[in-house]
């Protein structure tokens, strides 16, 4: 199967491989500073990557991860999220997050850091491949708290960046005039275009984001056909068995490690009783499969 050499950044694995790992803070400094238009002394140099997982202060209470947290260094903290399928009330979950790390800043542990004065802003930023809001015309819009008589912007602590990709309409490189334009493109087109076309967007800036990253996962699921193995994202990854040929003996529970280039699509497994799954695969080509636990060896 022919793979394009950058992968789909809209998926999951993908999108956190790209904007969320230590090697690659490069380009996640590039990003918030291009969409949030941070020039100058205002630009960010460096940033430290925290827990995506954010605990529920009660055990009765959800538990939320988002896809990237991180702070600079004066403490602000970004949050960036990809969001594919339509969700009803995505704006009020990401008020919901942001207001969760907003909390988290009055750390018990520490007096300084327990003072609300020292409670640092909150940044969300929000990729959809969706429509978020079906009033507004352009495809990102930035949100403040301001005072309704005056507009003063005296509330600074919470700000909130939405970009619908649907909304973006230019679809040839020649259109695009600014370095927003150049991320949307990307983000919408990065799966269809090669890398000749990518490098004239980008000039090697993103050079980072290929196939063939090597990544470590569990083997959850196997057929005759494919592997489906966990590599702690939301969706797991689909690998042919043709490339496991020299391990025999593998088996559901192994650790394995496998590169982005050999994962042609993403999957969801879904336990829907008593050792019976549902495979369901986020590329038509391979169609739903329902298996059993006996029948997974047979396939």
């Amino acid at each position: 199967m022919a793979l394009s050499r950058f992968l789909d950044p809209k998926n999951d694995v993908a999108f956190k491989k790209i904007f969320g790992s230590e090697k690659n803070k490069d380009i996640l400094m590039h990003f918030l500073n291009d969409i949030l238009e941070f020039t100058g002394d205002s630009q960010i140099t460096h940033v430290e990557f925290l827990s995506t997982i954010q605990d529920a202060d009660i055990a009765s209470k959800k538990q939320s991860i988002v896809d990237v947290l991180c702070k600079d260094k004066v403490g602000v903290q970004y949050i960036i999220e990809m969001q594919v399928d339509p969700t009803m009330g995505f704006e009020k979950r990401a008020q919901y997050y942001a207001a969760k790390a907003y909390c988290r800043q009055t750390n018990r542990g520490k007096k300084e850091d327990g003072k609300y004065s020292n409670l640092k802003e909150i940044i969300f930023i929000a990729i959809a491949d969706c429509i978020l809001f079906p009033e507004k015309k352009e495809y990102i819009s930035r949100h403040i708290i301001l005072d309704k008589n005056t507009h003063e912007h005296d509330l600074k602590d919470f700000f909130f960046t939405f970009i619908e990709l649907p909304k973006f309409n230019k679809n040839k490189i020649e259109m695009l005039k600014n370095i927003t334009e150049k991320w949307c493109y990307f983000f919408k087109y990065a799966k269809e275009t090669n890398k000749e076309d990518l490098e004239k967007i980008y000039d090697n800036t993103l050079n980072a984001i290929k196939d063939k990253e090597v990544v470590e996962g569990t083997v959850i699921l196997i057929n005759k056909r494919e592997v489906v193995v966990n590599v702690g994202y939301k969706s797991d990854g689909v690998v042919p068995m043709s490339e496991f040929r020299y391990n025999p003996d593998l088996a559901v529970g192994d650790k394995v490690e496998v590169e982005y280039g050999m994962v042609p699509a993403p999957a969801t497994v879904i336990e829907v009783g008593e050792n019976k799954y549902h495979i369901k695969y986020d590329n038509s080509l391979y169609g739903d499969k329902w298996v059993t636990e006996k029948e997974i060896k047979k396939l």
